[in-house]
């Protein structure tokens, strides 16, 4: 018998780069977007529960263009990111926004998620072989894991992107330090292993997840535009606990709309990833 497993997804986003709600953007031959393969992906290697974490303002053109689809195929929940849920204590400025980053996202999820579970961005493609080794592990280890990507393999032609450089040792992650303007000629190996944020973790990390958030809003410099990220909820982890973050590599070829003309490229594949019939009943 298959052992539980949840796909966490960060959809509360706006595409500022791309411009518009780009997670919803049609790349399928039937009107697919690209969280329509990820959840086919994520069922078909073995995750058994979605939870999407998406903002108010959207949830009636998520579930109308998404959503509806997804909860034929698989046990569905939505979890609103919203500013104001914050730790006892605090409150957050009006003048503020935006929600508080991607650490908060996942702090939105700790009264739902009660398995192990992966955490992936709503508009990157990551392959099945992504999801496939992510199972692997999480049903089986306890410990912290992220898949890393080929940097060559997460570029676009279409401008510069923002990745994590991965420092690994022995398949453990030692670190990661943001790069927020990267291309093929940024004079890193194109073999170096960067972090797409998917991460593997378990209903544990929320502890972390509260502690770390609290910290960081006790010592914030700019209120209305810090934001609290998980994969600097990872490193404290690494650094303090002294927790083991194995990385689980992969060849997969990430494809993704972070600009508008990236958009043929991710049509152009999907379509022959359907030919190959890896999405046969999508």
């Amino acid at each position: 018998m298959k052992k539980d497993a949840t796909l966490v997804v960060m959809a509360a986003g706006m595409g500022s780069r791309f411009g518009g709600l780009k997670q919803l953007e049609p790349i399928g031959p039937n009107g697919e977007v690209i969280l329509d393969f990820s959840v086919f992906d994520a069922k078909k290697a073995g995750f058994n529960k979605v939870v999407f974490i998406i903002r108010r303002d959207i949830e009636a053109d998520f579930k109308k263009v998404l959503g509806k689809r997804i909860e034929n195929r698989i046990e569905t929940e939505y979890v609103f990111q919203d500013m104001d849920n914050l730790p006892e204590g605090f409150v957050t400025p009006i003048e503020r926004q935006k929600p508080w980053g991607t650490g908060h996202a996942v702090y939105s999820c700790k009264d739902v998620v009660k398995t192990p579970f992966a955490l992936i961005n709503a508009d990157d493609y990551y392959g099945q072989g992504a999801f496939k080794i992510m199972y692997e592990h999480l049903t089986q280890s306890d410990d912290i894991c992220m898949v890393g990507y080929k940097l060559g393999n997460t570029l676009t032609e279409n401008g510069t992107v923002a990745r994590g450089i991965c420092d690994v040792e022995n398949g453990i992650l030692k670190s990661i330090t943001e790069h927020t303007a990267l291309d093929k000629n940024s004079g890193i190996d194109l073999d170096t292993i960067v972090s797409m944020n998917m991460w593997g973790l378990n209903p544990k990390i929320f502890k972390r997840i509260e502690e770390d958030f609290v910290k960081f809003l006790k010592n914030i410099k700019n209120p209305l535009k810090d934001e609290f990220y998980i994969p600097s909820v990872i490193d404290n982890a690494i650094k303090e606990e002294g927790k083991i973050v194995k990385v689980l590599k992969t060849d997969e070829k990430w494809y993704g709309v972070t600009y508008r003309e990236d958009k043929d490229e991710v049509v152009a594949a999907i379509k022959k990833f359907i030919s190959e019939g890896l999405y046969n009943g999508i």
